[in-house]
């Protein structure tokens, strides 16, 4: 049995990616999916888990939880089909899903159901997880750990110069959870940006035949980088890399530090890591540890081997 993980995303391209690599991976057991806003609307999430499920199998205990519609901060939410597709599934259309999906607070029986052995990890917006500890944050305390894919420490944000898009889309969720979550692991673009699948990459997959969603998926994703970024050899997969982190913690390099998130206008969603060496911080400041760098071969390796069924070395 792999490790237990709820996974909380806004299911477009990386996110599919993400939930493929733990389908094929003797060491993850997703038990469960909670379909948030951000990439698309809440709705077309829900279609999009859906639809993955039947076409990669995904055992029918996986439960699919309906999650946030629209952040904390009042507004509505921004979506970005140029970048994952008008469904979120680049080319792909999965079709309309009008089955029932399972309650929110179905997420309080399975923190319960694996008290201490489940770990949360949030690929997308925050406002679902945010909700959660404002409403129960004793039973969020039996979470063993929580990874969270998100920020940008030092270096270019993806929708301003300093935020990336899940903090930016809801920073009073961001500041909830990293307030009252313990055990937190934040994966930032430092190193989701360059955890790069190449084109040679994704045609070796799809050669193999265990993961056919992959080609058409990350072949579009590609396509919408190279228009932002015309040299980059491949496409970043920033969700596969923080679901990889909760079982292969030796391929980062991590620093544990204060963290502050603004909500204001100008800079809206920064994360902001304290590194000043001559503050000696109470233990009422809280910290959380943050990947600063990782080894691609290790991910290349590991990443290639799931997918194939080969081992790669």
């Amino acid at each position: 049995m792999g490790q237990k993980v709820l996974l909380f995303g806004d299911v477009g391209i990386d996110d599919t990616i993400a939930l493929i690599y733990a389908y094929l991976s003797d060491d993850i057991d997703i038990v469960g999916v909670v379909a948030d806003y951000g990439n698309v609307p809440r709705e077309q999430t829900i279609t999009n888990v859906n639809y993955l499920v039947n076409m990669i199998k995904v055992p029918s205990d996986v439960k699919i939880i309906g999650g946030a519609e629209v952040p904390m901060t009042g507004e509505q939410p921004t979506f970005y089909p140029e970048v994952h597709g008008e469904y979120g599934l680049g080319p792909i259309e999965p079709g309309v899903y009008e089955g029932v999906i399972e309650n929110f607070f179905e997420i309080i029986n399975l923190i319960h159901e694996y008290e201490n052995e489940l770990i949360i990890v949030n690929t997308g917006r925050l406002t679902s997880l945010a909700t959660l500890f404002i409403l129960y944050q004793t039973v969020m305390k039996k979470v063993k750990a929580y990874y969270i894919m998100g920020g940008a420490f030092w270096v270019p944000g993806n929708v301003t110069a300093v935020s990336e898009a899940n903090f930016h889309a809801d920073p009073i969720a961001v500041r909830v959870v990293l307030t009252y979550a313990e055990n937190v692991t934040i994966i930032p673009l430092n190193v989701t940006d360059r955890a790069l699948v190449t084109p040679d990459m994704i045609n070796y997959i799809d050669y193999k035949g265990k993961a056919p969603l992959v080609k058409p998926l990350l072949d579009f994703y590609y396509e919408f980088y190279k228009k932002r970024v015309p040299d980059i050899k491949g496409s970043p997969v920033h969700d596969a890399l923080t679901l990889m982190a909760t079982i292969r913690e030796e391929m980062f390099t991590f620093r544990t530090l204060p963290v502050h998130i603004v909500v204001e206008e100008t800079a809206r969603g920064q994360s902001i890591a304290d590194i000043r060496p001559y503050i000696e911080f109470g233990e009422q400041v809280k910290k959380h540890r943050i990947a600063f760098d990782f080894n691609y071969p290790y991910f290349f390796n590991d990443f290639m081997s799931v997918l194939t069924g080969e081992e790669f070395r």
